[in-house]
């Protein structure tokens, strides 16, 4: 066994280092090529203690030890404290140079940015907006285009650039509008339209306004949705000569004062309603019932317009024909299942980042958008828990592997609540009392009563705004939930939605005026009405290039044995696809 070698000290790690190697920057050298150092090069303190370290380090680095190691570990550690200091001196300088740059740049948009974060005892009330440019209400400002157009509200008419750019964008994925610009355009079946709208106000939407203009209508348009309007957008479609009436971020009141200013024109009268949700609808029964005279007809593409719109014709207050298209099959089974099925990772991952993987998920609703919900949930890894009161679409949830729960089973373990039923206090305040520390709360329902949000506006909640359109609500115990959008839809105030899509929804919409506006006197009663089969499948055909898709066409005796035209319909109306 070898003999055990003679320890030594460990070589100085500062051994054969110069202090001009160590602080380059420090150090001058005279003509002769020796170091000097300098109260001018450095902080004065630093520089005293330098010149000590320099000194002893002279001094220190001559002894050895015995065994031939020098030691020069004090001068070392003087060093060192000498590296410390400036670093904090530096980082002191610093920090007084931002603060003397702060102050001349402003102060106060940094304080504004920060107070978003600050607590409120009522509602996050701060404006949803993308702008901070001015604070004043758009209510408040007189705004004109660049050709003199004045009859609109928005936020900032100078975002028109920016939005003609998103406009021109969704073009690209919406074949079926452009082509019924390229194949009506010349007819134009809507001369003498004048269509008022309340949708949401995006990028899609101008495409669609854009095409009933290239169609013949004229349009005036305000927003279904406080948080879904895109301000630039709806800048281009004011700087286009369009009436819009919108922007995000709007608070209740200016929400009804902009579908007002839509319908209230003494010189301009609508003849066609294009609604999405049935607030439009419901604004001018209540407060310009004379104004239905005019109008041949409404067209509404959401659950809760529609059931407003079978509750008027049941009670027989309903005085002009309605086209239900949320039950078409191209908007239920398009729009409703595969645009949810995208958008609702979108939405939430925008709003809180949040992993799913794991993370346990009850979908309130298990209709086309529960279905959509539950789908993409389920493929990113979460545990997925569905509530229903339909048996059949339970069955259903059932048979596509979810499991079906009452939410009061489950309310106190899971991560994530989401509402997709149309219906009201899905989640009432009780369930919300319940719920674990952190859990995430929205909905992917048109209405925001899913959500019994209301309740949450009590003196013992604190909210605090986290970022747009997310909100912790506080308990006095300390815990807290994360609700988005104040419960409204999640997907269009926290996100955006697949355009292609919304194509689809769209064009069923423009046909539904279309036929609705041009139908012979007594086709249409005042009732709800589905678009015909015919015209699901011609708006389904007009999206079918797009994949380089190539349908099969039936022969003469294929045709005769099915009993069907080998132009279609090719399924019957009570069909379900």
């Amino acid at each position: 066994m070898a003999e055990k070698s003679e320890q030594t000290d460990a070589p100085s790690p500062y051994k054969d280092l110069t202090l001009p190697v160590m602080f380059p920057k420090l150090h001058t050298e005279d003509e002769g090529g020796a170091t000097t150092f300098s109260s001018s090069t450095c902080n004065p303190n630093l520089w005293n203690m330098l010149h000590a370290a320099e000194t002893r380090w002279s001094e220190q680095s001559q002894p050895s030890n015995g065994n031939g190691a020098e030691v020069s570990v004090g001068a070392g550690e003087t060093v060192i404290e000498a590296l410390n200091m400036q670093r904090q001196i530096q980082f002191a300088d610093q920090k007084q140079e931002f603060n003397k740059r702060l102050t001349k740049t402003g102060r106060r948009s940094l304080s504004r940015s920060l107070s978003h974060s600050s607590t409120d005892s009522y509602s996050s009330a701060a404006s949803y907006t993308d702008s901070s440019e001015d604070e004043m209400s758009p209510r408040d400002r007189q705004q004109r285009s660049s050709k003199g157009h004045q009859d609109f509200c928005i936020k900032n008419i100078k975002q028109a650039d920016f939005g003609r750019r998103e406009i021109e964008i969704a073009e690209q994925e919406m074949p079926a509008l452009m082509a019924l610009r390229k194949r009506s355009g010349g007819e134009k079946p809507l001369v003498g339209a004048k269509v008022v709208g309340c949708t949401h106000i995006t990028a899609q939407t101008a495409v669609l306004m854009e095409t009933l203009s290239a169609l013949g209508a004229q349009c005036r348009w305000a927003a279904c949705n406080i948080y879904s309007t895109q301000n630039a957008v709806a800048a281009a479609l004011a700087e286009g000569g369009f009436s819009v009436f919108a922007w995000k971020g709007e608070s209740e009141d200016d929400f009804w004062w902009c579908i007002d200013r839509c319908v209230s024109l003494e010189s301009w009268q609508p003849n066609m309603i294009l609604d999405d949700g049935g607030d439009l609808t419901h604004w001018i029964f209540k407060k310009y019932p004379n104004m239905f005279k005019m109008i041949k007809g409404i067209v509404e593409e959401s659950v809760t317009g529609v059931h407003r719109l079978y509750q008027l014709s049941k009670a027989g207050r309903l005085c002009v024909p309605a086209m239900n298209v949320n039950d078409s099959i191209t908007k239920q089974k398009f729009d409703n299942l595969y645009c949810c099925r995208e958008s609702i990772l979108d939405g939430l991952k925008r709003s809180t980042d949040v992993m799913f993987g794991g993370k346990q998920v009850v979908v309130c609703g298990y209709g086309e958008v529960g279905k959509g919900c539950s789908a993409a949930l389920k493929a990113m890894g979460s545990v997925v828990y569905v509530t229903e009161v339909d048996p059949i679409c339970a069955l259903q949830a059932c048979m596509d592997g979810f499991r079906l729960v009452k939410l009061n089973e489950v309310i106190r373990q899971v991560d994530l609540v989401i509402t997709c039923t149309g219906n009201k206090n899905v989640v009432a305040r009780e369930y919300l009392d319940r719920m674990k520390n952190g859990c995430i709360v929205c909905n992917m329902g048109h209405s925001n009563t899913e959500i019994d949000v209301v309740s949450l506006r009590t003196p013992e909640l604190t909210w605090e705004k986290v970022r747009s359109q997310v909100d912790h609500v506080i308990w006095p115990d300390g815990k807290r939930i994360i609700l988005l959008a104040e419960g409204r839809l999640l997907n269009l105030s926290c996100s955006t939605v697949p355009t292609f899509v919304l194509s689809i929804t769209a064009t069923t919409q423009a046909l539904a005026l279309i036929e609705l506006y041009n139908a012979p006197e007594g086709r249409y009663k005042q009732d709800v009405y589905l678009l015909p089969k015919k015209m699901d499948e011609f708006v389904a055909s007009l999206h079918l290039p797009t994949f380089d898709a190539h349908l099969t066409e039936l022969t003469d005796e294929q045709g005769k044995y099915l009993g069907l035209s080998k132009t279609g319909p090719f399924k019957p109306n009570y069909y379900r696809y």
